[in-house]
């Protein structure tokens, strides 16, 4: 289940708790599904095993002739669309092996967690260096009031 940097694979195993309720409209389904997602981290590109844990909860409605999403069949219900849409729904779309995860270095290749002498301020994105000589202002918080607006009192 799932595609690009990390998936639920095929034969992997899935703890489900279900419950199905009989209600006047049809059968409620609530469900919790926990499962590992492997693939690799978008950093880095180590193997990684993410856990994911998702609920749901629908209504399998009886037939009634009117157009409905989930019906029931026979006095059965198929959970597999509903399972595999939550727990897609649910992966990362850019997974890391940890949130400060550094990546690898441009030239070398080489995973900076395992080489930190390698981190220099020079590996920062370039697309931000339009913004380095920017000097944020000193805001001294929100009971004093900023220039403008002691600018627009004065008038």
């Amino acid at each position: 289940m799932g595609e690009g940097l990390v998936a639920v694979r095929a034969g992997s195993e899935l703890d489900i708790d279900v419950r199905l309720e009989s209600v006047h409209e049809g059968i409620l389904v609530t469900a919790e599904v926990d499962a590992v997602a492997e693939g690799e981290c978008g950093r880095c590109l180590i193997d990684i095993a993410l856990p994911v844990e998702v609920e749901f909860q629908e209504l399998f409605g009886y037939h009634s002739g009117e157009a409905i999403e989930y019906e029931v069949q026979d006095d059965h219900v198929d959970l597999e669309p509903l399972i595999r849409d939550a727990v897609v729904l649910a992966l990362p779309f850019q997974p890391v092996c940890r949130p400060d995860c550094p990546g690898l270095d441009l030239e070398t290749g080489l995973r900076l967690a395992d080489h930190p002498e390698l981190v220099t301020p020079e590996h920062s994105d370039p697309r931000w260096s339009a913004l380095a000589g920017f000097q944020a202002s000193e805001d001294s918080g929100p009971d004093d009031a900023s220039g403008a607006d002691q600018q627009r009192e004065e008038r």
